[in-house]
């Protein structure tokens, strides 16, 4: 298969609320809005695109309707600590705070007005033991 774009769908009841979340705090825009879906884009990557649409509408399954659960989005950025210090100052919670982590990542964890987990992560080299478990164009320089 080859796709020709890929993107998450949040499934939920505040469709707006969410879209203007991801807006406010994330820098997207509305490529397309109504009141069951938008259809977001980053301000500052074109191919970065983010949907939101109401669980109950009925190009859903009946079987599938309902709300978005156990989902973490991660956003690779180049400043992970001025997103950190922005979340903070706008009173996003802080579910795991800033740090670097062995496996080559220094992230923070916020969640979305549905709990929608987000790790916002810059790569960094991992320690001598996680870099072997990484294919060699993996890894981050």
């Amino acid at each position: 298969m080859k796709s020709t774009s890929y993107y998450p769908v949040i499934m939920t009841d505040r469709v707006r609320d969410t879209a203007d979340f991801y807006c406010r705090h994330f820098r997207f825009k509305p490529l397309f809005e109504s009141d069951w879906y938008f259809h977001l884009q980053s301000l500052e990557d074109d191919h970065v695109t983010l949907a939101i649409l109401d669980g109950n509408h009925e190009t859903i399954p009946l079987i599938a309707r309902g709300k978005v659960s156990g989902l973490l989005l991660n956003f690779e950025v180049d400043d992970v600590d001025s997103i950190y210090e922005e979340n903070l100052n706008a009173g996003l919670p802080i579910l795991k705070p800033i740090c670097d982590e062995d496996f080559g990542q220094r992230h923070f964890i916020t969640a979305d007005p549905n709990g929608v987990l987000i790790d916002i992560i810059k790569p960094i080299p991992p320690t001598a033991e996680y870099a072997e478990m990484y294919e060699a164009s993996a890894l981050p320089t």
